[in-house]
């Protein structure tokens, strides 16, 4: 596992949006799992930015969103599909025919699910997955005791992630959702290439799991030590618990980077 610390979070966020960027000028054709939440968006500000500066050419890309809340309509403020066009892709020139968003007010919520993994198949499965993680270790919305072998499916969010989430609902535990469809831990390990991102003291302690810790299934985010092209981008809030690491250190301008 590749672990990239930055001195800060505008670092970290620019230093990650280098990576999708090299993939869609790889591949024009990439696949994209996406997330959201606070800690992507300098990371999709920096994208934004090399698409109008730079050119960045997202019209031939292919995305699906990590998870969705049940009960949400996409127009709801605090669903993601609402979140991923204000902060993303109203900003970019993505076709919407190739974005895909589970639906928080499908009437069959396995069966969404269902229909998300046949179109990750049909789109030729995920090139590059980008992450965050919750302080609990979650990888989308896959909480403690999540099986490593399950796929997108309708799930309950853990009190923790309620509490955690409540901020993007006006402070209110009481008003986020109970539900949401997620992308089940072996769909994002089927992924190509993943990169996580991570930053402030409250996501340290996840972060050391995920990565010193045992590969378990109360940790899901650990299970990204099983694969085999997977890269951690930190500022040094989030790495400030991480053990010194056995390979060398390789200094940047801003960041250093190591192997685990």
């Amino acid at each position: 596992m590749k672990v990239i610390i930055a001195d800060d979070y505008e670092i970290m966020s620019r230093e990650a949006a280098k990576v999708v960027a090299a993939e869609i000028e790889k591949n024009p054709d990439c696949v994209l799992a996406l997330p959201t939440g606070g800690t992507p968006l300098g990371f999709y500000a920096e994208l934004v930015r090399m698409h109008k500066e730079e050119g960045l050419d997202f019209s031939r890309v292919t995305t699906f969103n990590l998870d969705e809340y049940l009960g949400l309509p996409e127009t709801h403020k605090s669903s993601y599909a609402f979140y991923m066009y204000d902060n993303f892709f109203n900003d970019v020139n993505v076709n919407r025919d190739r974005v895909h968003i589970p639906r928080g007010l499908a009437e069959d919520p396995h069966e969404e699910a269902a229909a998300y993994e046949r179109e990750i198949k049909k789109a030729g499965g995920i090139d590059l997955a980008v992450l965050g993680i919750g302080r609990n270790g979650h990888i989308g919305f896959n909480e403690p005791k999540t099986e490593f072998g399950s796929l997108t499916r309708p799930i309950y969010l853990a009190k923790r992630t309620i509490e955690a989430n409540a901020r993007f609902f006006d402070d209110d535990p009481d008003a986020v959702p109970r539900q949401a469809i997620s992308m089940g831990i072996k769909t994002i390990m089927n992924s190509r290439k993943i990169i996580l991102l991570a930053n402030g003291p409250e996501k340290s302690g996840a972060i050391y799991q995920t990565i010193h810790g045992p590969v378990t299934d109360m940790v899901p985010s650990s299970v990204l030590q099983l694969h085999p092209d997977c890269t951690v981008f930190l500022d040094r809030d989030a790495a400030s618990e991480l053990k010194p690491p056995s390979d060398d250190v390789v200094q940047g301008p801003g960041i250093m980077s190591m192997v685990y």
